[in-house]
């Protein structure tokens, strides 16, 4: 359960540090949760953004989409900067 939890714990600190470097690198920051530009978000804060999005996946098709929020403003900012492409082998 120890493993488990420490490459939990290296997954997350990796996420956001590529996240910060794609911010810094882009030159952009995103509010954080007191309104404030920061470029130095945590990747939980990213996680309460995007809160309310649903992706389906079958194979490498993207199959549904749920969205019981709007798109637009800090997440599309979000999506831009950090091109997270999606890949299956």
């Amino acid at each position: 359960m120890v493993m488990i939890m420490g490459l939990a714990l290296r997954v997350y600190s990796i996420a956001e540090r590529k996240l910060r470097e794609s911010l810094k690198k882009a030159g952009e920051t995103i509010p954080d949760q007191k309104g404030k530009p920061t470029q130095k978000p945590t990747i939980r804060r990213v996680f309460q953004v995007f809160e309310g999005i649903t992706v389906l996946y079958k194979g490498s098709e993207m199959v549904y989409v749920q969205n019981r929020v709007e798109i637009g403003g800090e997440k599309n900012k979000i999506a831009m900067t950090c091109r997270c492409e999606h890949t299956h082998t």
